[in-house]
């Protein structure tokens, strides 16, 4: 047995067939959901890749994932796996340019997608030459194109519930697409080992990572039950996929939904006895929090441990605020990358005063970028992190070369993100080196700006940018969302406000006002839109 996703969630069915896996709840209102245990979770998945491989898909082959949430996300993940397809996640907002681009840029040969999405599909199709088998997920919309697909029913009705695989390796790729939202997306090729090991902390978050692969069901088999995982962003996100999986690899519950209503969710933790919520930043812990002063007061979350970010920072203003009406519940900053997995999460004091500071795992390093040598205490570099990581961007050798290289015998990944390290080994990560504002020859990164602005309280959500200045080069430019029935501010307010946390040359030169920040639907930041109202 080897450290492969389908024969490590194999071995956990075996050992704990009866317990409960998976709770899909629908919403809001309907009142449908779906409960399946581990064997029933496996039976499907056997359906699904069964039908895949009678269909002529070769192992190796690429599936996209073009689906909201749902019981066939994971199922059709899993199917993949058992298969030796290729998952390749697919971002359900996407037009039909982008979808044409990524279709094509992952050389799809397979698409599961839901009805919803039938007229984009169907727009995209003509331009993707190796997309030639489609299963649609529910009913397509009345005057919806026809397309020869079939039917995600018929397709798990026509598979074997058996398995009956040949044998799989730790080398079955993974492929996670990101970004999107300052260029086009990449596809991050992860070996399952190496996967394994850096984004589902090797079976064990909390402790040692398993020494073998059978190692995983034996801890599954001497535990118990009741844990249950809430991955409130898209799964097409990757974190919420990979958290799903973590928590497979516990033998434990995972509860979703359809998509994220702040007041289901609530619900769904106090009715489902939901133990770790995760999500993607202040975007989307703001409204749990307006739900909880609100139409949600008193919900019981005496079941809740702990709600995690990644992706995103909750600010320190944001978590105080949550902290006031869940003070036993843990909140972690996560830190990590499609690109790394995870790399540390977030001291106790990080915050507009000190910045967004790291405890790292060993694995992580502030490096230059050009020597990829460890950078002095306090001298700014890129974070690079060593070991298990992917093999690099599919069918993008340049950008593999910019981004991946060797240190001796060991691979290493360059990260985006600028940061310093102090003499305790803390990191401090200043920002997207790609978002730096050079203002007269000083650096400004976003997310700290953004954090400054969101401590205000009449402040909802910001996004920083630059705009173009013909004395400095480029001026701070801040996007704001106020809070529902906040009072009027301006800019001289928001500067004012600045000036307590930031130095003069970060403070915003130009602010916008909008009744809503754009973000992605994982809650992540949209630079390309904040950089056009700002210019606006």
């Amino acid at each position: 047995m080897e450290y492969n996703l389908a024969d490590l969630f194999e071995s956990v069915v075996d050992v704990v067939p009866d317990r409960e896996a998976l709770v899909y709840i629908d919403h809001p209102g309907t009142g449908a959901e779906r409960r399946l245990t581990y064997a029933e979770l496996d039976r499907a998945a056997n359906r699904l890749a069964h039908h895949l491989i009678d269909s002529g898909l070769e192992p190796g082959e690429h599936l996209g994932l073009h689906l909201y949430n749902g019981v066939e996300y994971l199922q059709a993940v899993l199917a993949c796996l058992k298969a030796r397809l290729v998952p390749v996640n697919v971002n359900y907002r996407y037009v039909e340019e982008e979808l044409v681009y990524l279709y094509r840029d992952a050389d799809l040969a397979a698409l599961v997608f839901d009805a919803e999405f039938t007229e984009r599909v169907a727009a995209a199709l003509p331009r993707t030459e190796k997309l030639r088998h489609l299963v649609r997920v529910g009913t397509p919309p009345a005057g919806a194109p026809a397309l020869d697909a079939v039917a995600f029913a018929d397709a798990e009705a026509a598979g074997s519930p058996e398995r009956g695989f040949g044998a799989r390796s730790a080398d079955d790729l993974f492929i996670i697409y990101t970004g999107g939202t300052t260029g086009m997306p990449k596809g991050v090729m992860w070996r399952q080992e190496d996967l394994f090991f850096a984004g589902l902390f090797g079976g064990e978050p909390a402790g040692e990572p398993v020494k073998r692969p059978e190692e995983l069901a034996e801890r599954v088999a001497a535990g118990g039950p009741g844990i249950t995982f809430f991955p409130a962003p898209p799964l097409m996100h990757g974190t919420s996929t990979l958290t799903s999986f973590i928590a497979f690899n516990y033998g434990q519950r995972v509860a979703i939904h359809r998509k994220y209503v702040p007041e289901e969710v609530l619900r769904t933790i106090e009715r489902e006895k939901v133990s770790s919520v995760s999500l993607v930043g202040d975007a989307m812990l703001r409204p749990l929090i307006d739900a909880l002063r609100g139409p949600l007061k008193g919900t019981d979350l005496s079941s809740l441990f702990s709600v995690s970010s990644s992706g995103a920072i909750m600010s320190e203003t944001v978590r105080a605020q949550f902290q006031e009406l869940a003070p036993d519940v843990l909140l972690l900053n996560n830190f990590g990358s499609s690109e790394s997995g995870s790399n540390g999460k977030a001291t106790d004091d990080s915050g507009p005063e000190k910045g967004f500071r790291l405890e790292v795992n060993e694995r992580t390093q502030v490096v230059d970028p050009v020597t990829h040598e460890p950078v002095a205490v306090g001298e700014p570099g890129r974070l690079a992190q060593r070991g298990h990581v992917p093999l690099g961007y599919y069918n993008d050798p340049a950008k593999t070369a910019e981004t991946f290289f060797r240190k001796g015998e060991e691979r290493w990944v360059l990260l985006g993100d600028m940061a310093t390290v102090d003499e305790d080994g803390i990191v401090t990560v200043l920002g997207r080196g790609s978002q730096c504002i050079n203002t007269g020859g000083e650096k400004v990164y976003p997310e700290e700006v953004e954090q400054a602005l969101k401590s205000h309280p009449d402040v909802y959500d910001a996004l920083v940018t630059g705009v173009p200045d013909e004395r400095w080069g480029n001026r701070v430019a801040a996007v704001v969302q106020l809070r529902d029935g906040a009072g009027p501010l301006d800019l001289e307010a928001i500067q004012a406000h600045c000036r307590t946390h930031l130095a003069g040359y970060k403070i915003p030169r130009a602010a916008v006002f909008t009744s809503r920040i754009q973000r992605s639907p994982s809650g992540k930041a949209d630079y390309r839109w904040a950089k056009a109202v700002a210019a606006g």
